[in-house]
């Protein structure tokens, strides 16, 4: 291992934003790694002129999920102590990744929050999208009593102690909410810090039938209710309300 972090980037048909992204990521981390995501546009071949940077490919588009779960084991494998990770569209802003990492002293994982803090210029979220991050952020913290404010934010930092003890298995959008239950019935701290809001893809697919925010928002919430029956088919329990909790909280 050449330094003590790394920054990961899903990569899937950017190849709009690839090197201007990877340009202002280099300057902040000093080991970079993109996962290319079966890209057919030319994204392939783009990273592959780059000597600045770690790369694996997916020879076929595999999902979100799976991309993220290619840098986690990337980061355990070459035995860094924190993972950033962090998106290719130009949403999430390079400058801000040493505060992820200074963060991740104090929690096992640290997840950018667009609704902590307004910050000018931020975007208006589509309003879809918008209303599926609030249904389930708070069925994520009625659940697990937490107080996030953002579920689906891919800028993260992680102890990659922490990403030891996961089984990520869904491959597609939905990872986080896999990656929420398990942190928690792990007893995994947790800790968010504000990012602009920013949006420059209104129109990305889901993929299919979750293009559909119906459909989308009930896949979510039957890949939760699966999550927390996977933790406790290997004998975790949710997390109880705190002691001070009047149980409503």
């Amino acid at each position: 291992m050449t330094g003590e972090w790394l920054a990961a980037l899903p990569v899937y048909n950017e190849v709009g934003y690839v090197d201007g992204v990877l340009d202002e990521v280099v300057k902040y981390a000093p080991n970079v790694l993109a996962v290319n995501d079966g890209s057919s546009d030319g994204t392939r071949e783009i990273l592959d002129k780059r000597t600045d940077i770690h790369v694996v490919h997916h020879e076929k588009n595999l999902g979100y999920g799976a991309a993220l779960r290619t840098a986690f084991q990337y980061a355990i494998d070459e035995g860094y102590e924190v993972l950033v990770t962090l998106d290719c569209d130009g949403q999430h802003q390079p400058m801000r990744i040493p505060r992820f990492v200074s963060a991740c002293k104090h929690a096992d994982i640290v997840s950018g929050s667009r609704y902590l803090k307004q910050y000018d210029g931020d975007s208006v979220p589509p309003a879809q999208r918008l209303f599926i991050n609030k249904q389930i952020t708070r069925k994520i913290n009625d659940l697990f009593h937490w107080n996030l404010t953002d579920t689906f934010c891919g800028f993260k930092a992680y102890r990659v102690s922490a990403l030891k003890q996961l089984d990520i298995t869904v491959n597609g959008y939905a990872m986080p909410l896999e990656l929420w239950t398990q942190a928690a019935m792990l007893g995994l701290s947790i800790l968010e810090v504000p990012v602009p809001l920013i949006y420059l893809d209104e129109t990305r697919s889901f993929g299919g039938a979750l293009d559909d925010g119906a459909v989308r928002l009930a896949y979510y919430n039957q890949v939760i209710e699966e999550s927390i029956h996977a933790m406790e088919a290997r004998g975790y329990s949710l997390p109880t309300p705190p002691v001070n909790c009047c149980g409503e909280c």
